[in-house]
């Protein structure tokens, strides 16, 4: 999966938009909240939220050890950075920014949920 693909994915999803709060970083948002982090578009990771604890989201640095890693500063609140593209299929890849999205979104308060 490239980063468009990835990108395209997420502003797909319900309520998502593309915001660029950092010059040049683009990220994913619902409501409020960024679940994506596509970086520059020279980008070659993108940042999620894969468990809503660390535990949770070891999985994937143990699964995939040469394409996902801890993200830096929000890793201990489950975030990881996944290889675009890498060993990682891309149906993991989807289901990882879904996941990313789902937790978002129900940490979010009720108004700012997206209607489906």
């Amino acid at each position: 999966m490239t980063r468009d693909e990835a990108l395209a994915h997420c502003l797909a999803l319900p309520g998502a938009w593309q915001d660029e709060p950092w010059e040049g970083d683009v990220v994913a948002k619902v409501g409020s909240k960024i679940f994506a982090f596509l970086g520059s578009p020279d980008g070659t990771s993108v940042g999620v939220k894969c468990g809503r604890s660390r535990e949770d989201a070891d999985e994937w640095p143990a699964r995939f050890p040469d394409d996902a890693a801890v993200m830096p500063y929000l890793g201990r609140h489950g975030w990881n950075s996944l290889r675009l593209p890498g060993a990682i299929p891309d149906e993991d890849l989807r289901e990882a920014l879904d996941t990313s999205y789902a937790l978002v979104v129900s940490a979010l308060p009720k108004k700012e949920r997206p209607t489906r």
